[in-house]
């Protein structure tokens, strides 16, 4: 089972937008899929509940309080992670993901939040050693402004693989209300921003 974690100590960047796209991409592929949700807040789950019986399915595990087994038979876990992950925490996710999805938005928080985590992964012997990798995704991007040109140069330098850049577009508030995703939403604009995926997916596709 290839096990994907989701992870950024900033809240609000877009975790688990990307935890139930790639859960939603993994179903509709025909890969068996589990969605572990950490946060207390439920989202992952609360998204999984407004799945329609007619979408590929998720399976969803509530990991809020323990980590559990999953059943044998599953090809593909997807972890969405809180934001206030302490150190133990971080080690023992990092431990069970053979890849570790990072996004982050435009804004120098965000950037400050992600250098600070890209600093505590990296103390770790798995990550140092390039035993597992750490795929950064910029989230919510828009073209031509300030914000995504200073994200663009932050990217640039943090000694990690940016594999993907995210428009920002409220497509992807209208496929949460609905417990869907872009992989389930048929149409020229979902299929546009789908193609902003595709290398990040290709990076899933190698571990």
């Amino acid at each position: 089972m290839l096990t994907i974690l989701v992870a950024n100590i900033k809240g609000g960047c877009g975790k688990t937008t990307l935890a139930t796209h790639l859960a939603a991409a993994s179903a509709v592929a025909g890969l068996s899929t589990v969605l572990a949700d950490v946060d207390r807040q439920h989202s992952s789950l609360g998204w999984l509940e407004r799945r329609p019986d007619t979408a590929p399915r998720v399976v969803g595990v509530d990991w809020a309080k323990d980590i559990t087994d999953i059943p044998r038979g599953y090809r593909r876990l997807v972890i969405d992670a809180p934001a206030a992950l302490k150190t133990k925490q971080i080690e023992d996710l990092v431990k069970m993901a053979d890849l570790v999805v990072l996004p982050v938005l435009p804004g120098a928080f965000d950037e400050q939040a992600t250098q600070r985590f890209l600093g505590k992964l990296d103390e770790l012997k798995s990550i140092a050693k390039h035993k597992k990798a750490v795929a950064v995704v910029g989230n919510r991007m828009r073209a031509r402004t300030k914000a995504a040109d200073r994200l663009d140069q932050f990217l640039g330098g943090i000694g990690h693989q940016v594999v993907a850049r995210l428009r920002d577009s409220q497509i992807y508030a209208d496929a949460a209300a609905t417990g869907l995703s872009l992989f389930d939403m048929p149409g020229k604009r979902a299929a546009e921003h789908r193609s902003d995926w595709a290398p990040l997916l290709g990076c899933i596709d190698g571990v």
